[in-house]
């Protein structure tokens, strides 16, 4: 039995070394081997989380209030619902977990961007799938969910391009984002439905 357990310990932190070692020699290879050309591009891809993540919640709310139609009401849910979730999500793990960001543990990763907070998940990342999935969601039309995820993905790439952030915390983000969409999506199904078989009883 002990010797299960130290094989078992063993297992784990040997996993873990080659996890990591895998995670910053990727962040390396597109960091320090970067085009910094693009930096400003990448800058800009980042910086356009945040007024994203309010103008689109507040143009379908708005909508919402003019409109006065069930979908439109729906549809801001599901958007707003999305984004509130994943930033919980994101900020409770980063709290929980606590990562050391990449520049600080490896000083030849070249920080071109904020970061101050924990690593591990990245914020950005899961706003901006968060605000991709739930919208592809809602319209779901190639010409929507195409450019949707291709900005999320840059977003993603833009934080571990710019020095910030390992793959594998663009990667949960991008898990949490989604997925957090994607549990909006169905507890607004619910509840819509819920909703509509009450209003049958009454009417009946």
């Amino acid at each position: 039995m002990k010797k299960l357990v130290i094989l078992f310990t063993f297992f784990v932190f040997s996993t873990q070394i080659f996890a990591q070692n895998a995670d910053i020699n990727l962040l390396k290879n597109i960091n320090v081997n970067r085009n910094k050309s693009l930096d400003p591009m990448f800058r800009l891809i980042t910086n356009s989380v945040s007024p994203l993540s309010i103008a689109v919640p507040a143009g379908l709310i708005t909508n919402a209030f003019i409109q006065k139609d069930s979908i439109s009401k729906s549809n801001a849910v599901i958007v707003s619902s999305s984004m509130i979730l994943s930033g919980i999500i994101s900020t409770t793990l980063k709290h929980t977990i606590n990562r050391t960001r990449p520049f600080v543990t490896y000083p030849f990763i070249e920080k071109e961007s904020s970061g101050g907070s924990a690593s591990f998940p990245s914020g950005h990342t899961s706003s901006a799938f968060a605000l991709a999935t739930s919208v592809s969601i809602i319209y779901p039309k190639w010409y929507v969910v195409a450019p949707s995820f291709l900005w999320a993905g840059a977003v993603g790439y833009s934080r571990m391009h710019l020095g910030v952030h390992y793959p594998s915390d663009v990667f949960a983000g991008a898990v949490v984002g989604s997925g957090s969409a994607y549990l909006s999506y169905k507890l607004n199904q619910w509840y819509f439905k819920r909703w509509l078989s009450k209003k049958r009883s009454k009417n009946q």
